[in-house]
């Protein structure tokens, strides 16, 4: 399908200060960029740059007083996640060397604290990609999705002992669960077609067999037509915004519509 999709955001600010925005989308698998832009008011000088994990930033200082930021993206988006069920363990000295680094503990997924509960998700499983399947729905049937009962230091350990949280306390827990049986996991961020209530997503990504698919653990089966905005270990990695001074968001705003071809 070809989606259109877009945020707006208001910052307001008392001075000068820098920002790293990561919202221009990433070219990969299941995606074709057909056009995207960003303006901004008052305009300001932009540079752009790639992160080390492929992720388009920009950089810019926002004036003092309030900036808008309007960025819009049409894309072909797969209609279907693929899914490979039986699809097997890769040795760790088989992998590739990019997908190493999410083999490792990170700020918010304490993967190396959580093996006994993996282990008891995944009980007599034998394929990776199975594994993988159990702990996506074991998150999404004993995780509640509730707003406002976590926030920027929620970690996937507070998730499972709470039982509650959004989109990335989800995708923190899978991460952390993946990483313990040894299976290389990374967040996504983007958009999702018909997401509700709206709002910039989350999930998660695990290499198993020859490549990495999509799991989705807020929703209850394999749902296609997302954008990808960004790739990372954790939240810390795909933070949209990352402010450098006294920047507040004020306003926001997400949309992702079908659109003509």
């Amino acid at each position: 399908m070809r989606l259109e999709a877009g945020c707006e955001l208001l910052f307001e600010t008392t001075e000068p200060s820098p920002l790293i925005l990561m919202l221009r989308s990433h070219r990969g698998v299941g995606q074709q960029i057909i056009r995207e832009d960003c303006r901004f008011e008052p305009e300001v000088a932009t540079t752009d740059y790639t992160d080390s994990y492929g992720n388009h930033c920009q950089r810019l200082v926002a004036p003092e007083g309030q900036l808008r930021i309007n960025c819009t993206v049409v894309a072909e988006a797969a209609d279907q996640i693929e899914v490979q069920p039986g699809a097997e363990f890769v040795p760790v000295q088989d992998l590739p060397a990019e997908s190493l680094q999410f083999l490792l503990p990170s700020r918010y997924c304490q993967s190396d604290l959580m093996a006994d509960l993996a282990n008891d998700i995944v009980a007599d499983i034998d394929s990776a990609y199975d594994q993988v399947e159990a702990i996506r729905h074991w998150i999404h049937t004993h995780i509640e999705y509730r707003y406002d009962t976590s926030d920027a230091s929620t970690s996937a350990i507070d998730t499972e002992k709470n039982r509650v949280g959004v989109c990335r306390d989800f995708v923190h827990l899978g991460l952390s669960l993946c990483r313990s049986l040894t299976i290389p996991a990374r967040m996504v961020v983007g958009y999702l077609y018909e997401l509700d209530p709206m709002d910039l997503h989350a999930w998660f990504e695990a290499y198993v067999g020859d490549r990495w698919y999509t799991f989705d653990p807020t929703q209850p089966s394999p749902r296609g037509n997302r954008i990808t905005l960004a790739y990372g270990r954790d939240a810390a990695d795909v933070a949209l915004a990352t402010q450098f001074g006294p920047l507040n968001l004020t306003e926001m705003n997400v949309w992702v519509n079908s659109a003509q071809p």
